[in-house]
């Protein structure tokens, strides 16, 4: 019986299972700052594999899909990611080549300078669970000559070597030989973004949806251009298509709600990241925190309180747990 690693938290939100499969920005605001991610790798029904090890890949990605470190482990042990930037970031599980778990991960708050996230896996004779929340639509898919299908394939190959000069080189041969490829062109705003050159991004967003509309890829980071710009209320405008077209989404959620925020309208901002984490609370867990922070710069300490406390039950092993608890009890509502 053909044995298969059985997928965990994982969510394809790509236009391929290249390096291109849905880059996303790497954090808005070109945020730095060393931070430190560890954690345990745990292997439940090893023992099927024969008695041997099974080695994990971890591989940390920037949400513009660049790969910032690797890590390479047997089951069963520890990992540890140094140094990192603040920002959002994907945690990649691998194995054989075969992506078995994605987790996001949040660096940004000021409040912890470690975090800790383990991942489970598990071997099972059962076919592969996935989850496609963002899968991509027929209407979505942009077909390619051989001759700009071999170039895409030479520009994935050099963002994988962070050769981003080249790669934008490459792309734009693509879209010289064929202006509608808004594929493309999303891509080309994706490396523009990745480098915080948000003005050239937005320039190329633009051109994707000038082409292909109701491209919600090309929607949702657009809308992060346009933070990195700081035009909140243009971001806000944007976000809404990409909510509208994809209101499952808890990227979409999540940004628009950032972008609320910004424009100083907490009100409706909560809604849309309190809908990120019922749609996805094992990702968006962290934006308890991000609610607790806003509580708290508002003077509402009791709701920032609860906030830390789902967190805490979710994350009982975070770094900072005493902190927070010494929070939680000073303004806990009795």
């Amino acid at each position: 019986m053909r044995l298969v690693l059985l997928f965990f938290f994982l969510i394809s939100t790509g236009i391929s299972s290249s390096s291109f499969a849905q880059l996303r920005d790497p954090g808005l605001g070109g945020r730095s700052g060393g931070k430190n991610l560890y954690g345990e790798v745990s292997v439940e029904g090893e023992q099927l594999n024969n008695g041997k090890p099974i080695k994990v890949d971890l591989i940390l990605y920037t949400e513009a899909r660049n790969i910032v470190e690797r890590n390479t482990v047997s089951s069963n042990s520890r990992y540890s990611f140094n140094n990192v930037p603040q920002g959002l970031y994907d945690l990649v599980a691998e194995v054989d080549g075969t992506e078995v778990a994605r987790l996001r991960v949040d660096l940004r708050s000021p409040l912890v300078s470690d975090v800790k996230q383990d991942i489970s896996l598990a071997w099972t004779a059962n076919g592969p669970r996935t989850s496609k929340p963002d899968a991509v639509s027929a209407a979505d898919q942009y077909p390619r000559n051989s001759a700009n299908a071999a170039l895409f394939t030479k520009a994935d190959h050099a963002l994988e070597a962070k050769d981003y000069d080249e790669t934008i080189k490459l792309l734009n041969k693509i879209v010289a030989n064929d202006p509608k490829d808004f594929q493309v062109w999303t891509q080309l705003g994706n490396l523009y973004l990745l480098q915080n050159k948000y003005t050239e991004a937005e320039t190329n967003y633009l051109r994707a949806i000038d082409l292909h509309s109701d491209y919600y890829f090309a929607l949702l980071n657009l809308g992060r251009a346009e933070m990195g710009l700081q035009r909140y209320d243009v971001a806000a405008d944007v976000l809404g298509r990409a909510v509208k077209l994809r209101p499952k989404s808890a990227d979409a959620n999540y940004l628009i709600g950032e972008s609320y925020l910004q424009l100083k309208k907490g009100s409706v901002a909560v809604g849309y990241l309190n809908e990120a984490l019922r749609l996805d609370p094992k990702n968006m867990v962290d934006v308890h925190l991000r609610l607790a922070l806003l509580y708290n710069a508002a003077g509402m300490k009791d709701k920032a309180a609860a906030e830390y406390e789902v967190f805490l039950k979710q994350r009982p092993d975070y770094p900072e747990r005493k902190q927070l608890e010494e929070y939680i009890s000073t303004n806990k509502k009795p």
